[in-house]
């Protein structure tokens, strides 16, 4: 089984390298499901059910999200009805949606998706360590490969819940600083880890945002408007082979491509395929 995880989906510039790739790669990798992280679909803050109906029409089978979730008003009605779209797990009781979704592969295999959010310099949550194994437990019958997207900032608190679920599930991803980490690797006992997936949209940017005005934050100390940058984009993202018997991880191959190389993928997929 192959799977294809995408880091951060930020504005158009990210939707518009989704669009491109994701076919691409689907047939080049031979890919079996794709997940991706959409919480900065929006004009690089929230997702609205209209971008996310978008992103799965491009093949992407299940996305995840994090504090950004509910930017969009909109996706307060429509989060609740798509069960394909997550929001962190460890939000409180009765908050709209689900943190996690199990789907099929495109030969029908069971396959899990948990998306919990960190606390770190981040909102105050419910604890993700306690949350995700509750949520993994709830899980293991229905699907031996789970995917979780931790949703957080700092980098100590993603290696630990790297470690702490070694063995528990396929793959852990970090998600939400936008700039790929380096440290790819198998645990000991067969878990895939990442600390962080990256950003798939504008990287002439500071993370996503118009350069100009990010810097000038850091200069003056000014409040100011972020917007999302334009540009071409680029797609940051992970590809895990996993044992379907066991839910181990055998492989795990990082992604990180311009523009031109997505094209160059799209353009040696025959017409049709």
């Amino acid at each position: 089984m192959r799977i294809l995880f995408i880091g951060d989906i930020f504005g158009k510039p990210g939707r518009e390298i989704v669009r491109r790739a994701v076919p691409a790669l689907v047939d080049l990798e031979s890919l079996d499901f794709v997940i991706a992280n959409v919480e900065n679909s929006a004009s690089g803050f929230g997702v609205t059910g209209d971008i996310a109906d978008t992103i799965l029409g491009y093949g992407v089978d299940a996305m995840t999200t994090g504090n950004h979730v509910w930017d969009k008003k909109e996706v307060l009605d429509y989060i609740p009805r798509q069960p394909k779209l997550l929001r962190p797990a460890n939000f409180p009781a009765g908050v709209p949606g689900r943190g996690s979704y199990v789907g099929r592969t495109r030969s029908g295999e069971p396959i899990g998706v948990i998306n919990v959010m960190g606390r770190i310099f981040m909102q105050p949550l419910d604890d993700p360590f306690a949350i995700v194994l509750k949520e993994i437990e709830a899980m293991r019958a229905k699907a031996r490969v789970i995917f979780v997207d931790f949703h957080a900032e700092a980098t100590s608190e993603k290696v630990a819940m790297g470690w702490h679920l070694d063995g528990r599930v396929t793959a852990v991803f970090g998600t939400h600083t936008h700039v790929q980490t380096a440290d790819d690797r198998i645990l000991p006992k067969g878990t895939a880890y990442l600390t962080d997936a990256g950003m798939t949209g504008p990287h002439d940017s500071i993370i996503g945002v118009t350069t100009e005005i990010a810097l000038g934050r850091f200069l003056t100390s000014m409040p100011a408007r972020f917007e999302a940058a334009s540009g071409a984009g680029r797609l940051n993202g992970v590809i895990v082979d996993a044992d379907q018997a066991t839910g181990r991880a055998t492989a795990i191959h990082r992604l990180n491509l311009s523009a031109t190389e997505v094209e160059t993928l799209a353009a040696s997929v025959p017409a049709g395929r």
